[in-house]
Formats: C-alpha cells, sequence, structure tokens
C-alpha cells in the first residue's frame, strides 16, 4: 500500500480479480480516497482476460498477453492483495470467511467472482468433463488435455457441450492449435474428430441467423460433427449420452454450458436469483443489503438481463467504480442502463473472425486483427500502468467519516510519545482473546497468567539460544507477513541446531481507529501463532505500539544440548557449501514495490519464505554439518564470509550452482535492487577474482538481503549427495552445492568465483 499519514476509516473490499473489479482497482490506483482501505481477496494471482482466452487457446497469445498480473495493479492502486479464497460470509458482522485465514472485516464489499460450471443437473457430469468455467482455472486443464492428445496412438475423439458462442469459439481454437501441433510432429492423420452438442435446434442461438449460417458453414468446412438439438444428459467416463437416447464415445469432453453461480452468497443470505446469482438494482448493489455490490457473471441485474458475457462485465466497471466510492463517501447511488446493441467479434481459431452488430455482420482476417487491436489495447490499461505517486495522501476525504470516528480521528492527530504510544490494553486484548497460543510445560509464567514479565524454566543438560529479530513490512497482507517475520526470527535457533521454545512478540502498527488498528494486530499475530505453535513455541507475551507502518519481530528462546550446537566457525577444508532455499527476495520486493514484479514471481518468492528451515537443519545435522548460518540481510557473500573468516577457511562458489528465485535475474538486469544492497556490496573486496565477472546478475545476487532465507552449511563431500537428496525429498528443491571449503590462503580475499 502506498504510504498515508491519513487513518483508516472505511474497508473497502473486493472479492474476485473479475473485469470490472480489475477497473475498480485502476481507477483507485488513479484516484484514491484518503481514509478508504481497499482490499483484494482473490484464489489467482492472474486474471484471465476472456476476449483474449480463445487466442491463448490457439497460440497466438501467450499467458502474460491474455492475463491481467493482479499483484502489480493491486500495488498501483494502493490496495491490500489477499491470495486466498472466499468461502462465506457473516453479514450481521461483516466479515468475510476464508479458506486459509482469519475473517476479513469491510464497511462496503463488491463480488466480482465470474460464475462456476452448470453440471449438477447433468449426472455423472461432475469429476469427468473438463468445464471451461472458471476459465482461471482452465490453462492447467488445457495443458493436460494437449498432453493426453499428443501421448494418444490415433486420433482423438473430442467432445464440446454447448453450442453458445464460447462453445464454438473453444471448438475452432482447440483444433486449430491440436492439428499444428499434430502436424508439427509429423502426424497429420492422427487429427482428432470433433462433436458439437447443441440443446437447442440451432447454433449460437441468442445470434443473427446471419452469424448462424456463417458458423454452419464454417463447421462444415473443418470437419466438425454438429449435433443440433441434442441435450446432453447424462456423462460418464469417455461417454456421453443426448435426451433422445443416442451415445456417443469421447476421449475429451469439455463443458461450455450457460454458467451457475457459487452457492455461498445466496447461503450467507444475499438475495439470488433461482440460478444463484446475486440480485443487483440499476446500481449493481444487492437489493437486500445496501452495502454489498456485485457484477459480472455473478450478478444478475434485476432491470436489465443480459447474457453473461466478458463484455457486458468490461462495461460494468465504470458504474461500479462511480457507486463504489459514493457509497463509501455516504453520497446517494448513480443507476446506469447497460447497452442493448454490442459488437460482437467472434473468433475461428485461426486468425479469423466473424463480426456482428445487431443486423449486419462481416468475416475476414481483417476482422481478427481488429479484434487483436481491441484486446490489446485493452489489456494495456491494466498491464502497463502509470508511474507510481509516492507523495503523501491529502486530507481525510469529506464525508467520509461520522461524528464518532471524527472524534477519534481528532484525538489521534495528537499521540504521545513514550509509553503513551503502546497500543491501548483494551485493544490488545481483544487481539489477543482470539488466538490461541502453545503451552509448554516449561513455561511458568506466559500469557496464560500475564504478569510483568514472563518466566520460563531451561531443562537440565540443555543451553539457551537466544536472538532477536524486527523488520518493517514489505507486503500488504498482515497474516502472511506475520507468518514470515516468525520464519525469519525461528531462522537463527535453526541455524544454531536448536529446538524453539518460546517467543517475544515486538510489534507496531498504524495509529487508526481502534477496530482497524485491532484487525490489523490481529491478523498479524494469527500469521505468527500459525508459525509458532507448529514450531513447538510458546508466545509468552510482548510487547505492542504504534507507528508509522506496520512492523513485527520476535525475541525467541531456543533449547539446545552443548555439544551439539553448530557454529559458523566450523567450516573445514573439502567441505562442500550446500544452500537450502534460492536467492532473490531483496530484489524481488524491491521490484513489487514499484509495480515492476510479476505476480507468479512474488508468490514463488513467498512460497520460499514460508517454508521453515526446521526440518532443512535436522537434514544437515543429521549429514554431519560442520557449521552453519542463515542467509538473511547481509546476503548469501556476507553470512558466507563471516563463516569463513570464523574458520579459518576460503572458499569456492560455483555461481551456475547458486539457485536463484523466479525472477530475480530479470529484475536486477533491469537495474532494481533492494535498498541495502549497496551496503552489500561492500563485501565485493571479499572476492579475489570479482572483476572475472562484470555487470554478472548471479554475482549481484550473492549480495542480495534475503527475508527468511534458507541455511548455507558446510557438509563432509562423501555426505553431500545424500544431504540434498534428503533435503529435496522434504520439499527443498532448490537446495544445491554450491561450492566447497578450501584451505586459508596468503591472499587476502577469502573467496573465489567461478563458473
Amino acid at each position: 500500500m502506498r504510504k498515508t499519514s491519513v487513518p483508516i476509516v472505511k474497508d473497502l473490499v473486493l472479492i474476485g480479480g473479475g473485469h470490472a473489479h480489475v477497473s475498480v482497482l485502476r481507477s483507485f490506483g488513479m484516484k484514491p480516497i484518503p481514509g478508504v482501505r481497499l482490499t483484494l481477496i482473490c484464489r489467482d494471482r492472474h486474471a484471465p482476460y476472456s476476449g483474449m482466452l480463445p487466442g491463448l487457446i490457439a497460440g497466438h497469445y501467450g499467458f502474460d498477453d491474455a492475463h491481467i498480473d493482479l499483484e502489480p495493479l493491486a500495488r498501483f492502486a494502493g490496495a491490500r492483495f489477499y491470495h486466498d479464497e472466499a468461502t462465506g460470509l457473516d453479514l450481521a458482522d461483516k466479515r468475510i470467511r476464508c479458506r486459509s485465514r482469519p475473517d476479513v472485516p469491510y464497511d462496503v464489499l463488491s463480488i466480482d467472482i465470474g460464475s462456476t460450471p452448470a453440471m449438477k443437473d447433468v449426472p455423472g457430469a461432475g469429476g469427468v468433463v473438463v468445464p471451461v468455467k472458471p476459465i482461471d482455472r482452465f490453462s492447467e486443464r488445457w495443458r493436460a488435455i494437449r498432453e493426453r492428445v499428443t501421448e494418444r496412438t490415433g486420433p482423438s475423439r473430442i467432445g464440446i457441450v454447448g453450442a453458445g458462442a464460447g462453445g464454438v469459439e473453444l471448438l475452432l481454437s482447440v483444433q486449430y492449435r491440436l492439428e499444428g501441433m499434430l502436424r508439427a510432429a509429423g502426424r497429420e492423420r492422427d487429427a482428432p474428430e470433433f462433436h458439437l452438442f447443441a440443446a437447442t435446434p440451432e447454433l449460437l442461438p441468442t445470434y443473427s441467423e446471419k452469424v448462424q449460417e456463417k458458423f454452419r458453414r464454417i463447421l462444415g468446412e473443418r470437419g466438425v460433427y454438429v449435433h443440433a438439438g441434442s441435450r446432453v444428459t447424462r456423462v460418464s467416463p469417455g461417454r456421453v449420452t443426448t435426451e433422445n437416447g443416442h451415445a456417443f464415445d469421447l476421449d475429451e469432453i469439455l463443458w461450455v454450458t450457460h454458467a451457475g453461480a457459487a452457492p455461498w452468497p445466496g447461503e450467507a443470505g444475499l438475495a439470488v436469483d433461482p440460478d444463484g446469482f446475486i440480485r443487483v438494482n440499476d446500481c449493481l448493489q444487492s437489493v437486500s443489503h445496501e452495502f454489498v455490490f456485485a457484477a459480472g457473471d455473478i450478478a444478475a441485474v434485476i432491470d436489465h438481463p443480459r447474457p453473461r458475457s466478458g463484455v457486458f462485465a468490461v462495461r460494468q466497471g465504470k458504474p461500479l467504480t462511480r457507486n463504489l466510492r459514493r457509497a463509501v463517501l455516504g453520497k446517494p447511488l448513480k443507476p446506469f442502463v447497460p447497452q442493448r446493441r454490442f459488437l460482437s467479434l467472434i473468433s475461428t481459431g485461426n486468425p479469423y473472425a466473424v463480426a456482428s452488430r445487431s443486423g449486419w455482420t462481416m468475416e475476414g482476417a481483417w476482422v481478427w486483427h481488429w479484434k487483436d487491436w481491441i484486446d490489446r489495447r485493452f489489456m494495456r490499461r491494466f498491464n502497463e500502468l502509470p508511474a507510481m505517486d509516492e507523495d503523501e495522501a491529502p486530507d481525510l476525504a469529506p464525508g467520509l467519516a461520522g461524528p464518532e470516528a471524527i472524534k477519534e480521528i481528532s484525538a489521534l492527530a495528537m499521540r504521545c510519545g513514550g509509553c503513551g504510544a503502546k497500543v491501548g490494553a483494551s485493544a490488545l486484548e481483544r487481539a489477543l482473546g482470539s488466538l490461541e497460543p502453545l503451552e509448554r510445560e516449561d513455561v511458568l509464567v506466559g500469557l496464560n497468567a500475564p504478569d510483568d514479565a514472563a518466566v520460563v524454566a531451561v531443562p537440565p543438560g540443555k543451553v539457551l539460544v537466544q536472538t532477536v529479530d524486527q523488520f518493517r513490512t514489505f507486503i500488504d497482507d498482515p497474516y502472511v507477513f506475520g507468518q514470515i517475520a516468525a520464519n525469519h526470527a525461528l531462522g537463527d535457533l535453526y541455524a544454531m541446531g536448536a529446538e524453539p521454545q518460546t517467543a517475544l512478540a515486538l510489534a507496531s502498527v498504524p495509529f487508526g481507529l481502534e477496530d482497524k488498528v485491532i484487525e490489523d494486530l490481529t491478523q498479524m499475530l494469527s500469521g505468527a501463532l500459525l508459525v509458532l505453535n507448529e514450531a513447538g513455541a510458546a508466545l509468552i507475551g510482548g510487547h505492542t505500539s504504534e507507528g508509522a507502518e506496520l512492523s513485527l519481530g520476535f525475541a525467541v528462546n531456543g533449547l539446545a544440548e552443548r555439544d551439539k550446537v553448530l557454529r559458523k566457525g566450523g567450516l573445514r577444508p573439502g567441505d562442500c557449501l550446500i544452500l537450502t532455499k534460492p536467492l532473490g527476495t531483496g530484489a524481488l520486493f524491491a521490484a513489487d514495490m514499484r509495480a515492476k514484479a510479476k505476480g507468479r514471481w512474488i508468490e514463488n518468492a513467498l512460497r520460499h519464505m514460508l517454508q521453515s528451515n526446521r526440518a532443512g537443519a535436522q537434514v544437515l545435522l543429521d549429514h554431519g554439518a560442520s557449521a552453519c548460518t542463515d542467509v538473511t540481510g547481509f546476503g548469501l557473500l556476507g553470512h558466507l564470509v563471516e563463516m569463513t573468516k570464523a574458520s579459518g577457511t576460503d572458499a569456492v562458489i560455483d555461481l551456475v550452482r547458486v539457485p536463484l528465485m523466479d525472477g530475480a535475474e530479470e529484475t536486477v538486469r533491469a537495474g532494481i535492487f533492494s535498498s541495502l544492497q549497496p551496503q552489500n556490496v561492500r563485501l565485493r573486496r571479499a572476492i579475489k577474482n570479482g572483476s572475472d565477472f562484470p555487470d554478472d546478475p548471479h554475482v549481484a545476487l550473492l549480495f542480495d538481503p534475503q527475508t527468511a532465507g534458507g541455511l548455507l552449511a558446510g557438509v563432509p563431500e562423501g555426505r553431500a549427495e545424500a544431504c540434498i537428496a534428503a533435503l529435496n525429498k522434504l520439499g527443498y528443491a532448490s537446495a544445491a552445492v554450491i561450492g566447497t571449503v578450501q584451505p586459508q590462503g596468503d591472499h587476502l580475499e577469502p573467496i573465489v568465483l567461478r563458473r
């Protein structure tokens, strides 16, 4: 989120990354409302554009061409991006139930989650057919289909159930791509056989006779078997049966029938139509709950029913944005009337398309190029964002806060320092009340019986290992940030071979209305407790204060046997250097702050940061590790220099074997680095032959500061291969031998690089 001195007064939450919501995000990026916090909850980091899906399937577009990257778009909008799936609503308390995180509160809510395949009325369809919707999950299924078709001996028989524009366009795109693949492999004779099943007597029933006639001709020319008036009533593995009793054996069955709705909006109590779609008025506002809005396929506009098509979802973006702005500001909403006449452009697999509007229709390669131009222009609005304005936000938007909130905001303007900067006792108590820290017998006084300090016993024969870490948030999700902060703090214990015992939290939350402070604190500590409890560490207390931005750290204690404590200074010549996680978090999140990182890069980086070093440390111990450290703020090279200095050794790094996170090399080549990079680069003097690798991104990433990074250890050469295999088996897929330990030479530079 953009930094702001304005307290958060209202939460506007968007569920889903549909066509209307991406317009909302872009609009708020261009013109935010001070005091309104925007949050996007979406199960996918990339939003597919339905208009380009046929071209993606046909092979005319790559993944990035046809998807909107929600991570940088949310960053541009100043929105928190929660990568999760909404599963329900508490409309009374205004909270969103999510699949894998604590409930998310809202003041105003908008839902744009698309539709799901309507298969419940067809016995056997579930689990057998390949649904096209939700289209954000179709890419994986389409990849699997291509693999099966190319591995199958002889021609495949492929059926498309649904003969609207989506079904016809899908069939022709699939046919074009598969025939091209088989032709390139010299297997023209294995071209698939295609069957199209239409429930109605005509194809494309909502289109004019001229359009229907054109596609009857095109399908005939392409050798497609069209089964008009043949509603599919039963599906079994490899077979569909129609209402007239005919059965067809098929190798692949793709489902493109009318859309269905997710059940949870209706189950929550929102007014829905008989098919489960949210009933909204002309302002896209729920007819049963005035603080809920809906758009796209999931919305049923009562007075203006329209087909569930991307063109209408795109057009709803502007009026939805306008009314969400007015809703959070307490202004009257403005109705809109969707267009009745619209341009339809249906592609035919190859670079060719049919255009229609009202009574006229045209076709040709030029129509496809016209469509391509329109689609690419639309996508540029979201994937080529204006430069972000880092200026402080203006004063609170007029009309945003009510009388009670105004009083609280006035008090916020005169915040105390010292102990007056602590989060209020009632707010802290409410946040902690929903948490369940682990209980341990060796914790004599902790959160179970709060006092001025915690009291912890050290078991006989053990030594106490202590460390502390704290940093400000670098992501907009306090729940995930809490997990990473706890994971990062525990890394030092694991690096020394200790088992976590207790943790004291050091938290800072931005000042604001009490319920917003409580929510941030609850989300952050909930994430941290998920990691601490799993590690066996009891949260026994801490200190919480107000600050300019969210930050979290932990003072953690661990227990270890005196003679089994791992140190940095135990490297031996001949040892192999093993790194358990890839490098790149510093550069990637620097790029993310500038909205220059792809969402999938950040998703991959977070996956590594959320992976505990606990199991990895045990593997290293089991394979005779001589020394170990965790790679964090000083970067790989900085921490390796610490090890060689303490051990009295040198080291050789094989650059090509150092694992890097997806996107890290691209980010560094673009000249984007962590703000700590220049300080770390000062250690370049420790490299004997650094001048041999000018402007090498692999060398630059040796200095990249890591958050919740991996472990760097020395392992005897004869046990290194088995150690890597054990690490890989436990999920450290990038673990690698990155170099060797050498006897100390007579030169001052302990590190040598090689390729």
